[in-house]
């Protein structure tokens, strides 16, 4: 890579049909604390009850999370018009494009945005605009469903690939492991 593309921040993905990806982003969190960076987390689908939540206010993680997320939408029982639905992702695409223009994190993790494109609820044009603002932080976009447009920005492309997933025999998401 030319030494120009280090001037700005680095773009990651982690998608596919594969359990880890919101994982590996809290994973990469966690270590960049460790070093002292400044770490936000947006997350457009999820509501903010789930246990990364309380495990950063237990812990008092030094880290920001915040949910614009009504539910899954069109999954599991979700019955919230789209239109709500779109109206909670616009507010966190607007909430990620403060951020990225204040300048003042090194990691923003953008969690499930890939859904939120593929469902249509923001449009993968403005996504484009707003990750490549200038900014010095790693970006990282979660998710599966990535939109073919994102991969030309990415510097960073990981897919988890589901082998074999215990959804798939009737277990359903439990606390702590999926949520």
């Amino acid at each position: 890579m030319k030494k120009e593309l280090f001037k700005q921040g680095l773009i990651h993905i982690y998608t596919g049909d594969g359990k880890g990806k919101t994982t590996a982003a809290l994973g990469l969190a966690l270590r960049a604390i460790g070093a002292g960076k400044k770490v936000v987390i947006v997350q457009f689908i999820k509501k903010g009850n789930n246990s990364e939540h309380k495990a950063i206010k237990k812990y008092r993680l030094p880290m920001e999370i915040k949910s614009f997320g009504i539910g899954f939408y069109k999954i599991l029982g979700d019955n919230k018009p789209k239109t709500a639905h779109q109206k909670a992702a616009q507010k966190a695409l607007e909430y990620a494009q403060k951020i990225i223009a204040d300048n003042i994190h090194d990691i923003i993790i953008l969690d499930e945005i890939n859904i939120a494109i593929s469902l249509k609820l923001i449009q993968v044009k403005e996504v484009i605009r707003i990750i490549t603002m200038p900014n010095n932080a790693e970006v990282i976009l979660t998710g599966r469903g990535l939109h073919p447009e994102l991969k030309k920005y990415a510097h960073l492309i990981t897919e988890m690939k589901k082998n074999k997933h215990y959804f798939d025999g009737g277990i359903k998401a439990r606390k702590g492991i999926e949520y």
